[in-house]
């Protein structure tokens, strides 16, 4: 008992209540805490270890990063025996796509650890799969590999990673209508403008032409979001000569 209260004293209520959180949230018990402090702190908090170093999540989302492809690659490579370089590659990059990524930090609610001087509707959606890559880091300096490996086979694979169903998922139309172009010999061309109109905020628009000859046009608030609306209805226009090759 006398033990235990030396080792509290070690630590603010801030590390306690943090590591109570993570141990219920994550299902395993941080050994070292400020490697987590560290995976939740954006670089506008503007702190400095002694050596002068800025000190966020940065360098440990791009440790959780690799650690996370290295995992998913393992499996597919396990789980797919037949499956070329370019048919994994594919699946792998669904899995640890950007929207993923979020996804899974959303359903964490990790946000609710980060510290930051900006609110996370200003810092973008991608923060939730930052802070996620960030946390594998921190997971992965802590437990190892293998600690590391066994939390995201619970947290990533075992719920969200049915191959058969990710051979139909389609996580860019832009990449498809252009792989596909580029297949069948034909020229492609994205025109994009800003589009404002009367509204408010800036709009862009696309037109996508195929041969010379226009299929479809898009109009969304950032230019990727309107070449992907665009892409899709050229996708929807060409669905069955795509879908055969």
């Amino acid at each position: 008992m006398i033990f235990f209260h030396k080792i509290i004293k070690r630590y603010s209520k801030e590390d306690i209540w943090l590591y109570h959180e993570l141990k219920k949230t994550l299902k395993l018990s941080p050994s070292k805490i400020n490697l987590y402090k560290k995976a939740f702190t954006h670089r506008s908090f503007q702190i400095t270890d002694s050596k002068g170093i800025l000190i966020n999540y940065e360098r440990l989302e791009f440790l959780g990063d690799s650690i996370l492809d290295a995992v998913i690659s393992d499996y597919l490579y396990k789980q797919a025996p037949r499956g070329t370089e370019g048919y994994l590659t594919q699946i792998r990059s669904k899995i640890v796509s950007r929207k993923h990524l979020n996804e899974l930090g959303k359903d964490l609610d990790l946000i609710r650890f980060v510290k930051s001087k900006v609110t996370s509707t200003q810092v973008g959606d991608n923060i939730h799969g930052n802070i996620f890559e960030a946390l594998l880091g921190a997971i992965y300096l802590d437990k190892g590999y293998k600690g590391c490996q066994k939390f995201i086979h619970q947290n990533v694979i075992i719920p969200y990673v049915d191959i058969e169903k990710l051979e139909g998922k389609i996580t860019s139309y832009k990449g498809l209508i252009i792989e596909w172009c580029q297949k069948q010999k034909k020229k492609y061309k994205f025109e994009t403008y800003e589009d404002s109109g009367n509204e408010l905020v800036k709009h862009f628009s696309v037109k996508i032409s195929i041969d010379g000859e226009l299929i479809a046009k898009g109009r969304a608030t950032s230019k990727k979001k309107a070449e992907e609306l665009a892409s899709k209805r050229v996708y929807f226009a060409f669905q069955k000569k795509i879908n055969m090759g």
